[in-house]
């Protein structure tokens, strides 16, 4: 199991459109074979600030499915991250 989770910062007046052009990656991933979960949101608190969260079944699955990664106009959009890919060893309930 893997976790992608982390944050992208984006000019605060371009974020509901950054969002917005999200929207069909969100679905192609969710429907993806060895998609958990994927969701890019706003953060609450600051008007920069996405918040990434993925769960893959596997590291060749998320590979297969990320191919060359973000389009180019969303990479141009994208003023800073810090999104880390995580191995879960095991799953437990809380």
């Amino acid at each position: 199991m893997l976790i992608v989770a982390g944050t992208l910062y984006v000019d605060p007046g371009g974020r509901d459109a950054y969002l917005a052009s999200c929207m069909e990656v969100i679905r192609a991933a969710r429907s993806a074979p060895g998609c958990v979960d994927f969701a890019v949101s706003p953060d609450l608190v600051e008007p920069a600030r996405i918040n990434v969260y993925e769960r893959w079944e596997s590291e060749e699955q998320l590979l297969a499915f990320r191919g060359a990664g973000p389009s180019g106009e969303q990479a141009a959009a994208i003023r800073g991250a810090e999104v880390h890919r995580f191995v879960i060893a095991s799953v437990e309930a809380p």
